[in-house]
């Protein structure tokens, strides 16, 4: 089995795609029975949420803080999880309750280790 990384981005800028309390009270259910179900199938590896708050250092030095005006999306958390193979990743991910969200989005990566070929 290899690991893959689920990055879950949220829509920021559309006013619709914010929920209200009480659609974030349901989300946040969700993407708990969600994890729940990726545990139980023994294919959690771990992960956790992020702060829409952040700095960014460029190779140039500059830092700057957050949030970011220019940019829609906010990485709102991420999971990294077992499987055979993309196909399996990609299906686990598919059902992230994030996806429920008018311009939220999911990324799959397999995770490849800095020593894996030593």
């Amino acid at each position: 089995m290899d690991e893959f990384l689920i990055l879950m981005r949220l829509d920021l800028v559309t006013k619709e795609a914010q929920p209200s309390p009480k659609q974030l009270e349901v989300y946040m259910k969700q993407y708990h029975d969600w994890v729940g179900k990726i545990i139980s199938l023994n294919k959690f590896s771990g992960g956790t949420g992020l702060s829409t708050e952040g700095k960014v250092i460029r190779s140039n030095g500059i830092v700057t803080d957050g949030p970011y005006v220019d940019i829609k999306e906010s990485i709102a958390g991420f999971i990294v999880i077992k499987a055979k193979d993309f196909e399996e990743a990609a299906s686990i991910a598919k059902e992230c309750p994030i996806l429920n969200g008018d311009g939220n989005s999911v990324e799959v990566r397999k995770i490849i280790g800095v020593h894996e070929n030593q």
